[in-house]
């Protein structure tokens, strides 16, 4: 019972620290912990962590536990970053690699090792303060691979918080540019869950127990229902919510809920090619390029020389790119899957557009831009998607177009090789293959939008 917790570990953003919502956190502690608890708060969070800050972050709890005992439960209080340092940090110091750290990263940088059968975590409590990741509801933990200048990640069901406790107020300060970046990565994953290849189509087929079930299946009856509620709230209140973060209480809860929701359709279905892709981008980061809105760390305003491309714009930018891609008519050789794949894209496109008529009718908007008819959604959906994504986009003031982070032709090459990797989600596009090939022309497509 986390209620009886006398040794607490507080995972915190060093941002959030000096906001209310630690403050609520820590008054909470001393309310209901019992006499005697301790509290070690750890806040040297990176933005986008990579191997060297989660090993830090492991380190500091391992050398906790060993000095001072056990922890009774851990407590992280941020954004996805946050919430993936304190899962690392926990999987590690509870059970440490009898290798080295890519034991339990996911293949081909690491080796995937399972959490031991036996081996329980300290109990995970996660309170986000983004509407975003949707970290709280899966077992991955996301960083960026500074050796390989990748980004993977560790999945296990073992990682998934005990507990979620989101609410809305601990998002009431987010500055618009997370909000807008973070609500797209929302949109995104409920597009690619609900749009990736069907479970029972999944590459390796079925698996021999439920043990062996992946963490990222494919799309199937029960993520679709989590996908398609949180791709309605975002097309409705994504933008309300950008505008107005702290005032429009509604938009705020919308948009919470619907992080939650995404994040319980992807960490079922999957993601694919939005996701795979952003990994490149976010990693081969052009130096000096940092996304607007995003706290600097405090060394001299750097980041270990390096920029920052915020995961949701990453996701974001190549989104319409791959939609035409994978939304194009014709290119799946199985009819009943082309159908399914058609049809969803096209379902996703009408939900965009019908958010996007129902506002500008409540604006009374005057506006150049039309809707597409059911027609071209049917005939050409993925280019229906990609549209509607374009509209979004330049409504939320997101940059258009990879050249616009400072990528040209001359880095298609490395972004492709860069994605090769993520086997684990490029093989739940819908289109398949997805080789070297496919990926050039994927990120040449996405150099301008």
């Amino acid at each position: 019972n986390h209620r009886n917790a006398r040794r607490i570990l507080l995972f915190v953003d060093p941002h959030v620290r000096q906001l209310a919502p630690y403050t609520t956190v820590m008054s909470s502690i001393e309310r209901h912990a019992p006499s005697g608890h301790t509290v070690d708060v750890y806040d040297e969070i990176r933005v986008e962590p990579n191997n060297l800050s989660f090993q830090h972050a492991i380190s500091y709890m391992s050398n906790q536990i060993s000095t001072h005992g056990p922890y009774d439960v851990v407590i992280a209080l941020g954004g996805g970053s946050t919430i993936d340092t304190a899962k690392a940090a926990n999987l590690y110091a509870n059970y440490p690699p009898s290798g080295d750290f890519y034991d339990y990263v996911n293949p081909p940088l690491g080796k995937g090792l399972p959490v031991p059968a036996d081996g329980k975590l300290t109990p995970l409590i996660a309170v986000p303060t983004t509407a975003g990741t949707g970290s709280e509801t899966t077992g991955v933990a996301i960083f960026d691979d500074v050796p390989t200048r990748s980004k993977t990640g560790i999945a296990h069901r073992s990682l998934r918080p005990t507990l979620g406790i989101v609410d809305p107020d601990n998002m009431k300060h987010l500055p618009p540019s997370v909000a807008r970046y973070s609500g797209m990565d929302v949109l995104c994953h409920a597009l690619e869950s609900y749009t990736a290849i069907p479970y029972a189509s999944r590459p390796g087929g079925r698996p021999p127990s439920p043990n062996a079930r992946p963490a990222y299946q494919g799309s199937n009856p029960i993520s679709d229902i989590w996908s398609l509620h949180a791709l309605r709230e975002c097309a409705a209140y994504l933008p309300r919510f950008v505008r107005d973060v702290e005032g429009d209480a509604e938009a705020r809860s919308r948009m919470c809920l619907a992080a939650s929701s995404a994040g319980m359709g992807f960490g079922n279905a999957g993601v694919h090619l939005c996701h795979g892709m952003s990994y490149a981008v976010a990693s081969q980061v052009k130096d000096g390029y940092w996304t607007e809105g995003y706290p600097k760390p405090n060394d001299d305003e750097t980041n270990d020389g390096h920029g920052l491309v915020s995961h949701g714009l990453s996701v974001t930018i190549n989104a319409p790119s791959v939609f035409r891609f994978t939304g194009t008519p014709g290119m799946i050789d199985d009819p009943i899957a082309e159908k399914y794949s058609q049809d969803r894209h096209a379902e996703c496109a009408r939900i965009l557009a019908e958010a996007r008529r129902s506002s500008m009718a409540a604006a009374a908007a005057t506006t150049t831009t039309t809707i597409p008819s059911e027609k071209a959604m049917r005939d050409q959906p993925g280019e229906a998607l990609a549209d509607e994504l374009l509209e979004l986009m330049t409504l939320l003031q997101i940059p258009v177009g990879l050249r616009s982070l400072g990528y040209d032709e001359s880095n298609v090459e490395d972004l492709a090789r860069g994605t090769l990797p993520q086997h684990r989600v490029t093989k739940l596009s819908p289109r398949q293959p997805v080789e070297l090939e496919e990926l050039r022309g994927l990120f040449t497509s996405a150099l301008d939008g």
